[in-house]
């Protein structure tokens, strides 16, 4: 007889979040320890995962007293949604807004700039220092792809957005898990409401595609491994 699988992290902050959507109470961390192992969760990891759960705010927590207690309701993954869906829109307006101005800014760079022999001169020169320009960028970008300490920092630095984005998705994908087991009748009503927040039918967790390893791999310089 095979083992019996534990439960994921995705699981398990499922598990908690019930525990607070079933009651819509109030709870000490003690407390969530000796209700966790009824639905699965084991009362080691329940600290660990209300942290997690509280560090992606869905989960409130606050201190009267001495005591810390935590909270969450179904309103606030709705409302979690609603302000991401809110952000992007203010971010979209604004970047139309800036377009507009940048293309009347353009428009007024234009007057005044009719074609002349001095205006001909001036572009020409100007062409030669930005070909001038380009050609030491190249160059210098030769030199960056040969160093091990600029190539690690690349990595890294698209690792940790990788994974801030697929903890994001793994949040969506446990607020939509929880919303259909306890909303099964609701199905249509909770597919439109996803579109009207911004999630797509396709949504689904980024790939990291491997970082090319160009020069750096052929090559051993010294200080670096």
């Amino acid at each position: 007889m095979s083992k019996k699988r534990g439960l994921s992290l995705e699981e398990k902050r499922g598990k908690i979040l019930e525990i607070f959507y079933e009651s819509q109470d109030f709870y000490l961390l003690k407390e969530l320890e000796k209700l966790g192992p009824k639905k699965g969760v084991i009362t080691q990891s329940v600290k660990d995962v209300v942290q997690s759960l509280v560090d992606d705010d869905l989960v409130l927590k606050d201190k009267i007293g001495t005591s810390v207690y935590f909270w969450s309701l179904p309103s606030c993954a709705g409302n979690q949604l609603r302000n991401v869906y809110r952000k992007l829109e203010s971010d979209l307006q604004s970047s139309k807004k800036r377009h507009t101005e940048l293309v009347e800014q353009c428009n007024a760079l234009k007057k005044g700039r009719e074609e002349s022999d001095e205006r001909e001169e001036a572009l020409e020169e100007l062409k030669a220092i930005e070909l001038k320009h380009n050609e030491l960028k190249d160059e210098m970008g030769q030199y960056a792809d040969n160093d091990p300490a600029a190539f690690k920092a690349m990595k890294n630095a698209i690792e940790v957005a990788h994974a801030a984005a697929n903890r994001w998705t793994d949040n969506i994908f446990t607020l939509q898990q929880w919303c259909s087991n306890n909303f099964p009748q609701a199905k249509e009503e909770l597919e439109q409401m996803y579109k009207d927040v911004g999630i797509p039918e396709d949504f689904d967790y980024l790939e990291l595609s491997p970082v090319p390893l160009s020069s750096v791999g052929d090559q051993t310089v010294e200080g670096y491994p």
